[in-house]
């Protein structure tokens, strides 16, 4: 019987051989192989990961699971990036991280965040109705720990398994708000957060928000736009406000359903390559006011920035939180998956946001006010 860790240096052995034979410099001499220096060294800067593995394995005072082995050092490469939005998953992260994209789950109902500025866990926003929100959770709080645990900003899927439990179960974090630190015991609760609602302000003006772009985002936001231009409004209030953001493509639908030909946002890549997002030259036709705080952010800001830029619509409230960069996800073939930042994205007008975010053009701190700001915006248009 051959022992895994033996299995292990043999696959990792034929890989290499496979990968030689394959090589396009090559020349079989008794048992020895010459191959390019290239190739050669590509295989020598994991020497000394190898080697260590082996000692690990041989002289750690407990029992070593290779599993977890492999699995920290491809978690430890995406930590070498430097970049606090790419991680890799194992299959559990993975699971948990599409469930976050699918409007339903059981937890407390926080989108969260890392910063720059420091390394703790930022919540960017609670969801509306949440127990979180409930609670006194509030956009830009910090968690220090959970259940008295430590936690930080890379360690983030770790936080996020602990904060979810069943149904019914409470959970307590350390919250730090400024320079204040308290604590705070939260239900979880199944979470289904239907991302957008709507209604007919007085004078006719349409209200629309959306809470999160997620898979069924776009349906919602199509259904009910339709309800309130059956119902003649004469402009529209967006409100983003909290919307941490989502899925690029759900945003870039709804974009295209508001401001006409246009540019929605493009990207810039590694090599400087640049791709478009275009819109179609439909779009709703009426003043659009956009709401946003320091909880808009990534999509919510996309969103935000096409509606200004192509000249639909005015944002109003307080600077977005600033997050410039694109991620893709992929799941792989056993079930791990990933999340990389792979480009920057632009407003139409050429903006980097990323780390200062998009200052409203008309700038209101108290959001009881906001409201009646666009909607007299909005009158004012229409005059």
């Amino acid at each position: 019987m051959i022992s895994k860790k033996k299995a292990i240096i043999g696959s990792i052995v034929l890989v290499v051989v496979t990968a030689i034979l394959t090589s396009t410099v090559q020349l079989a001499l008794g048992n020895k192989v010459v191959i390019s220096k290239d190739l050669y060294e590509s295989y020598k800067k994991y020497n000394k990961l190898i080697g260590l593995q082996q000692i690990v394995g041989e002289d750690f005072y407990q029992e070593v699971s290779e599993d977890d082995l492999v699995q920290g050092a491809i978690k430890g490469m995406f930590s070498g990036l430097d970049d606090i939005y790419s991680q890799y998953y194992t299959k559990e992260e993975f699971e948990q991280l599409k469930e976050q994209t699918s409007g339903s789950f059981v937890g407390i109902g926080v989108y969260i965040s890392a910063t720059s500025d420091d390394d703790y866990i930022t919540i960017i926003a609670p969801i509306e109705g949440s127990p979180a929100e409930k609670g006194g959770i509030k956009s830009g709080d910090k968690i220090i720990k959970v259940d008295d645990q430590n936690v930080y900003a890379n360690e983030s899927d770790k936080a996020i398994s602990m904060i979810k439990g069943k149904a019914g179960t409470s959970v307590k974090l350390t919250v730090k708000r400024g320079e204040e630190e308290f604590e705070l015991t939260i239900k979880r609760e199944e979470i289904v957060s239907k991302s957008v609602e709507s209604k007919v302000l007085d004078d006719n003006m349409g209200y629309l928000k959306i809470t999160s772009f997620n898979e069924n985002t776009y349906d919602e936001f199509k259904e009910d736009l339709e309800s309130l231009k059956e119902k003649n409004i004469k402009g529209l209030v967006l409100d983003l406000r909290n919307n941490p953001g989502g899925l690029l493509d759900i945003c870039a639908d709804i974009a295209d359903d508001l401001i006409g030909e246009g540019t929605i946002v493009y990207t810039k890549d590694n090599k400087d390559d640049k791709e478009y997002l275009k819109s179609d030259k439909n779009k709703l036709g009426l003043p659009i006011a956009v709401l946003v705080n320091g909880g808009s952010a990534s999509a919510s800001e996309i969103l935000t920035a096409a509606i200004v830029d192509n000249n639909e619509g005015i944002a109003i409230g307080t600077t977005t939180f600033g997050k410039g960069l694109v991620q893709s996800v992929r799941e792989l073939k056993d079930g791990t998956g990933y999340k990389l930042t792979t480009a920057q994205y632009f407003t139409p007008n050429g903006d980097y946001i990323n780390g200062k975010g998009i200052e409203p053009k008309i700038v209101e701190e108290d959001e009881r006010k906001q409201l009646d700001v666009a909607v007299e915006w909005i009158k004012q248009q229409l005059k």
